[in-house]
């Protein structure tokens, strides 16, 4: 028998629509959700959110609104606060999950601050979806379709610190076997996110100019800014390449498969990694490609 969630019936808001897409995605993904105001009802529930007039963690109830609670949580915070205590989130998770999304959803539903209109933001994304409901019949409709839209929001979350993590290591190792190899670019067997890594690791300083990855069944060749959140690059791609599609930039380069270049200089996309690498021996040298040492 799995999990059943029990939150408040008729129209709702992000913070309980997160706090059961936490526990779908963190704890049973099958959760069955039982919306009512109903105590008796409520009562027979393994998970209790934003209703019932009750905040214990041991008890898994998770209801802000009553007067003997005047902390800065709405129920997301107190399921995410569980769900770390618990093990089922890890803290660098938890600690993201709260700069990117739950942090701003308490702040919201307790009155701390208010969504720009002009922003598009998970309480505001939530709340179109309460709009126009008829006769109120479709608000449990409505709300698992919410529920499931933050569930991927979530998951997506978890997968990029993930990936963060992953990245950190792989990152780190090519540019040692670059600064070994005296190599100016910077080589990577899968698309990562690379970048928060290599300035991590000292990529300021990093003696690379370039990093090659693989992309949607292309190869990359990217200009690695000087500094985080730059838009400038260490050393731009060749002027001649500027805007260069297909035949155009194969003429330029002598590579076949060499597709585009863009126009700002910062990343040129070829049909294979030797490609890429005979592009980047014909434009800068051999350092750029095999490395010096």
């Amino acid at each position: 028998m799995g999990l059943t969630i029990g939150t408040h019936s008729g129209s709702f808001h992000a913070d309980d629509v997160l706090a059961v897409a936490l526990v779908r995605v963190f704890v049973d993904a099958a959760a069955r959700i039982v919306r009512s105001r109903d105590l008796d009802e409520l009562a027979r529930c393994d998970v209790v959110v934003d209703v019932g007039g009750r905040f214990d963690a041991e008890a898994r109830r998770f209801d802000h609104h009553q007067a003997d609670y005047d902390g800065p949580l709405s129920s997301a915070g107190m399921v995410l606060a569980w769900l770390e205590r618990d093990g089922d989130v890890s803290a660098e998770l938890a600690a993201r999950l709260r700069f990117e999304l739950v942090d701003y959803v308490d702040d919201v539903d307790n009155g701390r601050r208010q969504p720009d209109p002009r922003v598009p933001c998970l309480p505001s994304i939530v709340g179109s979806l309460t709009n126009d409901p008829g006769d109120g019949s479709d608000f449990d409709a409505r709300f698992e379709i919410a529920v499931a839209f933050v569930a991927h929001y979530v998951r997506g979350i978890r997968a990029g610190v993930e990936q963060t993590s992953r990245a950190a290591h792989a990152v780190r190792t090519a540019m040692d076997d670059a600064r070994a190899a005296g190599r100016r670019t910077l080589f990577l067997h899968d698309y990562l996110p690379w970048k928060a890594a290599y300035f991590e690791h000292g990529g300021a300083q990093h003696p690379t100019d370039f990093v090659l990855f693989p992309a949607e069944g292309s190869w990359r060749i990217y200009a690695i800014p000087p500094a985080p959140g730059s838009f400038a690059q260490k050393l731009p791609l060749p002027a001649a390449w500027a805007g260069l599609t297909d035949s155009d930039l194969e003429a330029v380069t002598g590579v076949a498969g060499a597709r585009f270049c863009h126009k700002n200089r910062f990343v040129a996309v070829f049909a294979t990694r030797d490609g890429a690498l005979h592009a980047l021996r014909n434009a800068f040298g051999r350092a750029w490609a095999d490395g010096v040492a």
